[in-house]
């Protein structure tokens, strides 16, 4: 049997692969049609295509009979992980860990800036060609709390600390030390919610995280604090998120939304005080690079027979 690797992207366009595998391209196509390169069950390693549709992402995988190795693009597998029960015992699901924190964590900064600073309204009184002076909120001394504290919020804390914030709480899955102070557990988020004047989302979606930002937790929040979702748009309670936006209570500043793609006349296009960007946390031209050296570390230790990085998951018993 062959050892293929099918990948998203051409394998002209990654330098350093190891030889021995047979690279073959397939990234679904523009509209989703694009035939299998090869016999799915001669695939070895299944590289998902980067922000493609679910049903296109998960589609061949019932047909690779023998299976060792998902690798995927993103930083999050809350899609793929519903398909490892259907696979062969044995198959490692990998995220791309170190491709999107530089990405992300500069888009999550961005998000908070153009929020605090209305830099919104100044892109719509320009339409007008209207000069509307006034004060606006500084990132200075304001009170950050980061809501998922793996490396995605590790970086955007990087990115804090120079703008001389008040102060960064952190919170993950079970408590923890980090080398920049104490991690709270997700249990002591009622505690420091009222206290933040900024809260990022940056958690993975999991059943644990799902609708994790409901009414109770807006509820919690500061009058006037700014919610930033960076994260996947089924961690906050949309319903809830709006509530609080039409009272203008709080705002907010979203890269992922529930639904998505955000239809056209969702109410969330119009809510006062949300900024809305299209999930391009990591879309971005730091993209290419830090995948395709993914992709060729990983490769490598495959071929090579040595220890995968970034295993989040394996299939079976």
């Amino acid at each position: 049997m062959t050892a293929d690797v099918w990948l998203p992207i051409p394998r002209e366009e990654i330098d350093g692969l190891p030889d021995g595998p047979r690279y073959l391209f397939w990234n679904g196509g523009d509209d989703g049609t694009q035939e299998y390169p090869a016999d799915p069950a001669d695939c070895a390693v299944y590289v998902v295509p980067y922000m493609k549709p679910y049903e296109l992402r998960t589609r061949p995988l019932s047909l690779m009979t023998a299976l060792d190795v998902i690798q995927t693009l993103t930083a999050g597998v809350d899609d793929i992980l519903p398909a490892l029960p259907t696979l062969r015992p044995g198959v490692r699901l990998c995220n791309a860990r170190g491709v999107h924190e530089t990405s992300t964590a500069e888009l999550a900064l961005t998000l908070i800036l153009a929020a605090l600073r209305g830099v919104p309204g100044f892109v719509r009184a320009q339409e007008r060609g209207s000069w509307e002076f006034g004060p606006h909120t500084a990132l200075a001394d304001r009170s950050v709390l980061i809501v998922g504290y793996g490396s995605i919020g590790a970086a955007i804390e990087d990115r804090l600390l120079p703008f001389e914030v008040g102060g960064v709480s952190r919170v993950a899955r079970s408590a923890r030390t980090s080398a920049r102070g104490p991690v709270h557990p997700l249990t002591d988020l009622p505690a420091l919610l009222p206290d933040a004047d900024v809260v990022v989302i940056a958690t993975p979606l999991s059943d644990a995280t799902r609708g994790l930002v409901n009414g109770d937790f807006l509820t919690r929040m500061k009058d006037g604090a700014l919610l930033v979702n960076i994260a996947r748009g089924a961690v906050v309670d949309t319903k809830a998120l709006l509530a609080e936006l039409e009272t203008g209570r709080l705002t907010a500043a979203l890269d992922v939304t529930d639904p998505e793609p955000l239809p056209e006349g969702h109410p969330l296009w119009h809510a006062p005080g949300v900024l809305i960007s299209p999930h391009v946390g990591g879309a971005s031209t730091a993209f290419p690079p830090r995948a395709n050296r993914l992709l060729v570390a990983q490769l490598t230790r495959y071929a090579a027979g040595e220890p995968l990085e970034n295993v989040v998951a394996t299939s079976g018993p």
